[in-house]
């Protein structure tokens, strides 16, 4: 019985969405001028937050796996620290890294005068900052299980270091960083509070689809609803994609 309450618990709300959806409205309601830029606003800024995610988070997890050295668990803390930190605190420390009084932010400012608060960059910044851990936790957990003895054979034959992550070690980690890559962007596309706090809220630069859902709930709850429908099936498809990975199989 307690199972059954728990269940139902976790999908009435879903349900309910579903439920309440103008299915009859939808194509008109997603086709505005409005929503389609924040579409095209939230697919932009969720792709580019998981590709610097990759370009980045790769080498972190190969480090993490293969490193030794001291502090190795304090910088896997670090790394983990997003995941759980609250949205808008992470929002905050954003502000105090780059905003342009921040540690990071007055030095690009002062010397490229680059400001990424409340740009569509410091969009993708804080999307990024929350998006990596899920890739490099994926990659690392592949790198640490991936059998190093094809790498030995491989370098042992006279392959380089790059040569050898390219043809041997990249292959045999590809599934799990896709599914660590779909992690992340469904991260970066479901993100609101880091991003409201660092970028704001400005149409067709930082208003993505959580926030644009958050501020229409005011005013128009039926396209509220439509842009969460958005999101319920990114969800849904990442979930299907990673199936084989994630799902227990009865």
């Amino acid at each position: 019985m307690l199972a059954l309450v728990g269940a139902a618990f976790l999908a009435l709300p879903i349900a309910t969405i579903l439920w309440r959806a103008p299915w009859s409205r939808l194509g008109e309601l997603l086709a505005s001028e409005e929503l389609v830029t924040t579409l095209r606003l939230s697919l932009f800024c969720s792709l580019w937050a998981t590709a610097l995610s990759a370009l980045v988070g790769i080498p972190l997890a190969w480090l993490l796996a293969r490193g030794s050295f001291r502090g190795k668990r304090f910088l896997r803390g670090l790394v983990i620290l997003p995941v759980v930190l609250p949205p808008v605190i992470a929002g905050l420390a954003l502000i105090t890294a780059f905003g342009r009084s921040g540690v990071m932010g007055r030095w690009l400012f002062e010397t490229f005068d680059v400001s990424l608060p409340f740009t569509t960059a410091g969009t993708i910044l804080a999307e990024t900052f929350v998006a990596m851990p899920f890739l490099v936790l994926a990659v690392e957990g592949a790198l640490r299980s991936t059998e190093r003895g094809y790498e030995d054979a491989a370098a042992t034959l006279g392959a380089g270091s790059w040569t050898v992550f390219r043809r041997v070690t990249l292959p045999a980690i590809a599934p799990a960083l896709l599914s660590g890559a779909l992690l992340a962007w469904a991260r970066a596309i479901g993100e609101f509070g880091a991003t409201i706090t660092f970028a704001g809220n400005l149409p067709g630069a930082t208003r993505t689809i959580p926030l644009a859902a958050f501020f229409a709930l005011q005013r128009e709850p039926e396209a509220a609803i439509a842009l969460s429908l958005v999101l319920v099936a990114v969800s849904l498809g990442v979930l299907i994609g990673l199936r084989d990975r994630w799902l227990v199989r009865a």
